[in-house]
């Protein structure tokens, strides 16, 4: 399994991926990480490890279907099977999305459909749930709202405020995207409406 990984920040979810595939856990290779910000962590962490790591910084172009093009470029030389997005902060046109027709992954810090967008912990906190999580999900044109792949709970705490319960919920993100990974790598599966059904 030939995996991609768009990232803008520390890619923490990177990390784990690329751990799981080190301890043997997830059977697959990581052929490509981009980064739209020049001092994202977890660029600096992919050039450590000796990946193919690439910068396409998103303030260098003129629109943001001139950075896609570029993006797409890098990815059509790598051939990812999948492309996992771990905290990449870009919203992707239907252009883009429709080039990798479920084979872009995401993960969010809630069980969509519940809390999509931003600051989903703190929107679990004030509404006021008592469970929360994360969803690994594939993308489409909505936001965070394509077929679900793996969801995993976290109780939300009576003293949790936002970043402690994204503290938990985290932990729980870099099991679930392995998880949902080797489920899409020695599983055959479907997609009927916003279900992946496995079988």
């Amino acid at each position: 399994m030939r995996l991609a990984i768009l990232l803008s920040g520390r890619g923490s979810n990177f990390v784990a991926i690329h751990q799981a595939i080190a301890d043997g856990s997830l059977q697959a290779e990581i052929v490509c990480v981009i980064s739209n910000q020049p001092d994202a962590p977890g660029l600096a962490r992919a050039r450590q490890l000796g990946l193919s790591a690439h910068l396409v910084n998103h303030r260098d172009y003129a629109t943001r279907t001139a950075h896609e093009e570029e993006v797409l470029r890098i990815l059509a030389q790598a051939e990812p099977d999948f492309i996992c997005l771990a905290g990449y902060m870009r919203l992707l046109t239907p252009v883009f999305i429709a080039a990798w027709p479920h084979r872009i992954l995401n993960i969010h810090p809630s069980l969509l459909p519940a809390f999509p967008g931003v600051d989903a912990q703190a929107q679990a906190i004030e509404y006021g749930v008592k469970v929360s999580g994360c969803t690994v999900h594939f993308v489409d044109e909505n936001l965070d709202a394509g077929p679900i792949i793996v969801q995993r709970t976290v109780p939300v705490r009576d003293d949790d405020d936002a970043d402690a319960l994204a503290a938990r919920i985290l932990e729980q993100e870099h099991i679930a995207y392995v998880e949902a990974l080797e489920k899409l790598r020695t599983r055959k599966w479907r997609i009927e409406g916003r279900r992946v059904i496995f079988s």
